[in-house]
């Protein structure tokens, strides 16, 4: 389950109440004869949509359900994505299924994290090792020459919508994708992600990945494997001074929220390891503080944990780290017993349940043994002048992360 934009508004607009009616038909459909009817209408209604850009219809539509019917909310936001993220074009009297994919990399360092325009020649070596160990044969593909960050991904649905169309018709007609212009500055972090995107195209019918195609028997462990064989060396070199990981490229949603949960153990590694180099201090000189943040605290769910970090003799939080929950993760918090149960050292020998039992693992593993959890929950609060998430004491006061004055010049300052 995937949450709506915050900012939605509240009327229901014609075509936001036709997409409500269309996800909850689908959702109650008792056959896969119905449901592929009901499919067929949703797809063309969001296709209309999209192509107006009307964003807020969607965003409408999403919100109600939301709040009112969760299995209708997943079904709509599942195939809205699925519009944004695909669409079909002909091309001298063929139709071709186009898919925009993302190509994820996570990326940790104690300096900055490079973004931005990738020279040609990088392009047609990251095509190769796609078509090589990804794609399924005769598989049209147009990469972006950019490495993106977060902060310069599409921003909704119809942006989304717009980029796949641009990209299908590269890769169809086998002219190149232009790079981003104009990106927006990126926020700079210890551990962040980065990404490639490409959209790829087959006659409909045709498989797109490799481990579709019954000539290319294998599955997406191999595929991913051979991919982090052959490209890591090359995106290394564009990312100088980090540590990388690449992830499976997939479909552009999917891939993109694997990334969002995977750079979560790898803020808390960094933090840990350019707080230790940074302050010249033993993992056991540093404390933990985990907070639970809530859009409705009153509510119970938890949203986000956010982690602060301060040195065992003094109270100031000197740095912060968020670590937001994804789709049933806020409903598996019932599984934790106690808190006093997961700081024990058999905590890291067991299975982890939840969220909360992975941070507390990660912690102990880095070598952080003071560690702190208040039970209540806080309200998401942010810094007024800069933006930046505000993080418990604790005396569970919500304060801004900052770092000693007299730490050296040249590390940097993250939020």
């Amino acid at each position: 389950m995937r949450r709506p934009s915050k900012s939605s508004p509240n009327k229901l607009s014609a075509d936001s109440q036709r997409l409500i009616s269309l996800a909850q038909g689908m959702a109650q459909a008792a056959s896969r004869v119905e449901e592929r009817v009901w499919e067929h209408s949703l797809d063309a209604q969001i296709h209309k949509v999209l192509k107006g850009a009307h964003q807020a219809t969607i965003d409408a539509a999403l919100e109600h359900l939301f709040k009112n019917d969760l299995d209708a909310y997943d079904v709509l936001m599942e195939a809205v994505e699925a519009g944004g993220e695909s669409c079909i074009v002909e091309h001298e009297g063929v139709q071709y299924q186009a898919l925009l994919i993302a190509a994820p990399i996570l990326a940790w360092t104690r300096y900055s994290i490079s973004s931005g325009t990738i020279n040609e020649e990088m392009r047609n070596t990251l095509c190769a090792h796609l078509h090589g160990h990804l794609l399924a044969d005769d598989v049209r593909l147009a990469m972006v020459p950019t490495l993106y960050s977060i902060d310069q991904l599409p921003r909704n649905h119809v942006e989304t919508s717009t980029l796949t169309q641009r990209l299908a018709k590269s890769a169809i007609a086998g002219t190149q994708a232009r790079p981003l212009s104009n990106a927006p500055e990126t926020a700079p972090f210890l551990a962040d992600t980065r990404y490639l995107l490409a959209a790829i195209a087959a006659p409909v019918g045709a498989p797109l990945f490799r481990w579709q195609a019954t000539q290319h028997p294998g599955d997406r462990a191999q595929a991913l494997e051979a991919w982090r064989t052959q490209a890591t060396p090359n995106i290394t070199s564009l990312l100088p001074g980090c540590g990388v990981e690449l992830l499976l490229p997939e479909a552009y949603f999917v891939a993109c929220r694997e990334a969002d949960k995977q750079i979560r153990p790898a803020s808390i590694r960094a933090a840990v390891h350019f707080l230790t180099n940074t302050l010249s201090v033993e993992p056991n000189g540093l404390r933990a503080i985990i907070g639970s943040f809530s859009e409705d605290p009153v509510a119970g769910r938890v949203d986000e944990y956010r982690i602060s970090f301060t040195l065992r003799q003094n109270p100031e939080v000197i740095y912060g780290v968020v670590w937001p929950l994804y789709g049933q993760e806020d409903a598996d918090q019932s599984a934790v017993t106690s808190f006093e149960s997961l700081t024990t050292p058999e905590v890291l020998e067991t299975e982890l349940r939840t969220p909360l039992e992975e941070i507390i693992a990660l912690l102990r593993a880095c070598g952080i043994t003071h560690i702190k959890r208040h039970n209540e929950h806080f309200p998401l609060e942010f810094c007024d002048d800069c933006g930046a998430p505000l993080y418990p004491d604790a005396e569970a006061e919500l304060v801004h992360a900052e770092m000693p004055e007299d730490v050296p010049t040249g590390t940097g300052h993250f939020h």
